[in-house]
Parts: C-alpha cells; sequence; structure tokens
C-alpha cells in the first residue's frame, strides 16, 4: 500500500505559502510506516519545532489500474475520509531553500492521519464540505469545488506514473489555513456534518 499525497491543489493554500500555482497535479509519496495507528496519539517528533497541520480529502482506491482516462476514473474509488498530512515546516523551508528533497518534513513517521471511511455516494463529490477543529474551534475548513486539480485529474495523472492497486490512499491536498499544532491540542476531522476522526496531540 502507498499514499500518494498532491501538493498546492488549492490556490489559497499556493499563496499562503507563496509557492506559484501548478499547471499540473505536484505529486509526493508517504511510506505506510506514516499513518497513524487508529486511537493513538500523535507525538510530536523532536527533529521539528514546527509541524503543521493539512486537513485533506482522502481517497481509497478500490482496484487495480494504469493509464486510466479521466472519465474512468471516478470508478477506481468508492470511499473517502479526511486526513491529516502532518508537515514537519521547518524542515521543508530549509530544504526547499537548498534545493534539496523535503520527504522527510513530510513522509516521518505518523505524518499521515486517517479518518473512518464513508460511502462515496453519500456526498456530492463536486460539493464536499470539510473542516478541522482545534479545541473546538474550526481552523481549517474547504470544500471539492475549490481544488485546482479534481479527482479524476488526479487520479488519472497518478495512474500515469504509478500503478494504483486495492488499498493505495490519495490526499488530494489541502486548503489555506494551515498552521501549527502544540502539545495538547486536540483535533476533529469532519466531512460535511460527519466526525471521521479525533486525535491528541502529545
Amino acid at each position: 500500500m502507498k499514499i500518494i499525497c498532491i501538493a498546492r491543489n488549492y490556490s489559497e493554500h499556493a499563496k499562503e505559502l507563496n509557492n506559484e500555482i501548478p499547471e499540473n497535479p505536484v505529486f509526493f509519496l508517504k511510506p505506510d510506516t506514516a499513518i497513524l495507528p487508529k486511537d493513538k496519539n500523535f507525538y510530536l517528533p523532536e527533529f521539528s519545532n514546527n509541524i503543521h497541520y493539512e486537513a485533506e480529502i482522502v481517497l481509497k482506491i478500490s482496484k487495480a489500474g494504469k493509464y486510466i482516462q479521466p472519465e474512468f476514473a471516478m470508478n477506481y474509488f468508492n470511499q473517502i475520509t479526511l486526513g491529516i498530512d502532518f508537515t514537519a515546516r521547518d524542515l521543508q523551508s530549509t530544504l526547499k531553500e537548498k534545493g534539496h528533497p523535503w520527504e522527510i518534513a513530510k513522509a516521518f513517521d505518523h505524518s499521515a492521519v486517517v479518518g473512518n471511511f464513508l460511502e462515496k455516494n453519500k456526498f456530492d463529490l463536486n460539493n464536499l464540505t470539510f473542516r478541522l477543529d482545534k479545541n473546538q474551534k474550526t481552523a481549517q475548513k474547504g470544500n471539492s469545488n475549490q481544488m485546482i486539480h479534481d479527482f479524476s485529474k488526479i487520479i488519472s495523472d497518478a495512474s500515469r506514473f504509478f500503478t494504483l492497486k486495492t488499498g493505495d490512499l490519495i490526499f488530494t491536498g489541502t486548503p489555506a489555513g494551515v498552521g501549527q499544532v502544540l502539545e495538547d491540542d486536540e483535533l476533529e476531522g469532519w466531512i460535511e456534518n460527519e466526525k471521521v476522526f479525533e486525535i491528541s496531540v502529545k
């Protein structure tokens, strides 16, 4: 199982980090060891002083595919959830300045929160609202209609480079509003009015 992530897929988020808005999806990967086990706390790693949350809609691939055409892409997943792409922002900034790859800022152990999966046919995927609450206050919110590249485009483009397999996860990008997490923060993820995860930061 692999985790495929999309960077800079919401224009306002790209702007808040002073990044260019990409013409095509920007991909990076997380290993399966990045997944935070269910019902476990997230522990701030010792190698960073600035861990950011990035809430994202996550797609769970339901069948194998390669070179998937956009018009068929929506047939390759049945379930969605909300996740968090935890990012060591200080490491990432330093590595980007040097022109180095920044996997260690994105792919470290337990850097991927994956909520409980919901059936996609319950929702309008073109108008899907989601939010992240921090300490019972909304910290980040978005809607799938704000994405630069929609789900079909993401799946189709990803399958050009990576054979998609059953169980693979695709993190589809984060909207504006990312921010730092601190010890004792409580995070809750919502799709529409359904809570899909709740974690504590330690």
